[in-house]
């Protein structure tokens, strides 16, 4: 009967884990396909979900792509994202739209009684005005930064709705706060992409056309970077170490955050651009800080390496180059 106990106990622990990653072909989806393709374990299997597999905006395709693949594990990362030049103006939309789709995963994940989903927020989130590094407690303390509120309440509403699903339900949805991401597959369309990939296709166009590299505002905003690679692997760490059900900060240490201006002249660098540059300071900075404590990973993983910055910009312009025709922009 002991034997029994134990076999069983076994088979438990072996239980295949089928882990479905929404957003699966956006730039964090591919960083996490990269890593698992040298770190897949015995017991997972996982489904990486691009929007040709189902409209997360539908109740209908959800619950259908659910009831399809079974998940055990959730990772979302599908969300409507851009960058500043976006989501200005389109605040109603970027808020419907991402409360929607937000809804359907953890509903479906929740009827579907899947065992853990982890969300992905974004630091955006954080309120305008605060005091600086700004931690996990600090999520609610204040509105977002009105540029994109609509997107930022949007993310925040994930964390109110996952705590939601875990006191009444006894569900276990957690997140994480990233903070800019960059690297390869990345939206690199000046409009609808993030700062680092709207910079590096800026200047790959000025350096093909012999024309003046343009910089947003005066290039003094500061922000903390973090190479999708990187954020895969705590992702995947998340997904398979992390027991708290309360969100956790993925970001480089705070001696690390660099001004738009450093991150520029690193891109340029790594395209050896020899032409002129201007700051259009009649621009929008957007939110001058967003300096992020990330002591809760740190006692975690405290020997977690990340990526060199000038070192992820370099890959992501050699990617890009050798990508160009087909890179999303």
């Amino acid at each position: 009967e002991h034997l029994e106990v134990l076999i069983t106990a076994d088979k438990l622990n072996m239980e295949k884990k089928v882990i479905l990653v929404t957003g699966g072909s956006g730039l964090v989806g591919k960083g996490i396909q990269s890593v698992i393709s040298s770190d897949k374990r015995e017991d997972e299997e996982w489904i990486f979900l691009s929007s040709k597999d189902a409209n997360l905006l539908s109740k209908e395709e959800t619950f259908a792509v659910f009831e399809k693949y079974k998940p055990t594990h959730v990772i979302h990362l599908a969300a409507l994202v851009g960058g500043l030049y976006a989501i200005m103006g389109k605040n109603c939309d970027f808020f419907r739209k991402n409360m929607k789709m937000n809804d359907n995963i953890l509903e479906a994940s929740h009827k579907t009684k899947v065992k853990k989903l982890v969300s992905c927020l974004s630091t955006c989130i954080f309120p305008n005005k605060t005091s600086y590094p700004i931690d996990e407690n600090m999520v609610h303390n204040g509105p977002p930064h009105p540029s994109n509120f609509g997107f930022s309440y949007a993310k925040r509403m994930m964390d109110v709705l996952s705590t939601a699903y875990n006191e009444e339900h006894g569900c276990m949805f957690t997140s994480v706060i990233p903070c800019n991401i960059f690297g390869p597959h990345d939206n690199f369309n000046v409009f609808q992409g993030h700062v680092m990939s709207g910079l590096i296709s800026k200047a790959y166009e000025a350096k093909k056309n012999g024309t003046t590299f343009e910089i947003w505002g005066t290039g003094a905003a500061q922000r903390q970077f973090i190479y999708n690679l990187d954020l895969a692997k705590l992702f995947i760490w998340a997904l398979r170490e992390y027991k708290e059900k309360e969100p956790i900060i993925f970001s480089p240490d705070e001696v690390d955050e660099l001004s738009i201006k450093d991150i520029a002249k690193m891109i340029l660098e790594a395209f050896d651009f020899k032409g002129e540059v201007k700051f259009l300071t009649e621009k929008p900075d957007g939110q001058l800080k967003k300096t992020a404590n990330n002591a809760k990973m740190r006692k975690y993983l405290p020997q977690f390496q990340f990526t060199p910055t000038r070192e992820a910009v370099r890959e992501t312009v050699e990617w890009y180059v050798k990508n160009y025709d087909s890179a999303r922009k």
